[in-house]
């Protein structure tokens, strides 16, 4: 059986000694804050907590997709050792970037033919296409080889559940999805909007909480609903945030108490720059394992 590597881009949104310990390589995103260019590169340029702060502060931000350049150059170091590739993208339906990864294969497929290059579109977003990549590692870790792996994600990239809120309408405001007259009411009444992925792996605003608390606890209904095995539910859940921790700690804390079959605790991580620049700090996202997304996408 041919070596593969299992890759993905910072915007699985884990932390880098996570990514280490699973021996995933990751390819990095740009953004621009302010006047300067960064690199997308897991806090270790800008501190997420820095990164926040600074939009706190009024900075503006954008983003830039991958180029079919930089992913040509990360694709061909692995196939250049001789190893087949399996790499995920952020979810086409949020970026460009898996059409520039396709792109990318297409020219390598002629100079490496006898090498596996398979580049598929997670349809997921922050440490959702996080979980679904720790799962392919566990799958690989197991033995599991690069076409086993492929076609997990052909069936099972859709049960990745997605559920987010806000804790402010103010970034819903700068990105013209909402007037500022209805955010300035929003903000002062505490409407928290609630968010979730479709099965075009795109954002799809829905319900409105009001407040932090009952937004928490329509995120931990939506589970006890969708997950694998309801409060059975024994596989992992992970956590996302912008900057708000205690915020995320304490929907952890409420999940670890209503599913006691967790595949250990709740894992909890920074929503990176890429996706951080477009939902600002204040945003708390959950992912787990169950129904499948179309089931629950409108």
């Amino acid at each position: 059986m041919s070596e593969f590597v299992l890759s993905c881009c910072t915007t699985a949104d884990l932390s880098a000694s996570k990514l280490k310990e699973r021996g995933i390589p990751y390819l990095c995103y740009h953004y621009v804050l302010g006047d300067v260019q960064y690199v997308d590169d897991l806090g270790k340029t800008k501190s997420m907590h820095e990164f926040y702060q600074a939009m706190r502060d009024g900075a503006m931000t954008k983003t830039s997709q991958v180029a079919v350049g930089e992913y040509y150059d990360y694709f061909k170091s692995f196939l250049s050792q001789g190893k087949d590739l399996l790499h995920l993208t952020l979810s086409s339906g949020i970026t460009g970037s898996y059409s520039s990864a396709l792109t990318a294969k297409k020219m390598l497929d002629e100079e490496f033919p006898d090498r596996k290059l398979y580049v598929m579109d997670s349809l997921a977003a922050s440490s959702g296409y996080g979980l679904l990549m720790d799962k392919l590692a566990d799958l690989r870790d197991e033995g599991k080889d690069i076409e086993e792996l492929k076609s997990f994600v052909e069936e099972h990239r859709l049960d990745v559940n997605h559920w987010v809120f806000s804790t402010t309408l103010e970034y819903f405001v700068r990105g013209g999805r909402i007037s500022k007259t209805a955010g300035f009411f929003g903000n002062m009444l505490g409407i928290c909007p609630i968010i979730h992925v479709n099965a075009d792996g795109k954002l799809i605003p829905g319900e409105k909480a009001m407040g932090v608390k009952v937004a928490q606890k329509r995120l931990l209904s939506k589970m006890e609903k969708l997950a694998e095995n309801g409060i059975d539910y024994s596989q992992k859940c992970f956590i996302s945030h912008s900057d708000v921790p205690e915020e995320a700690n304490s929907l952890a804390k409420l999940i670890e108490e209503k599913f006691p079959h967790l595949n250990g605790k709740v894992e909890v991580y920074d929503i990176g720059t890429t996706i951080g620049a477009h939902t600002g700090p204040g945003t708390v996202a959950l992912f787990f394992w169950g129904a499948k997304r179309e089931d629950h996408s409108k």
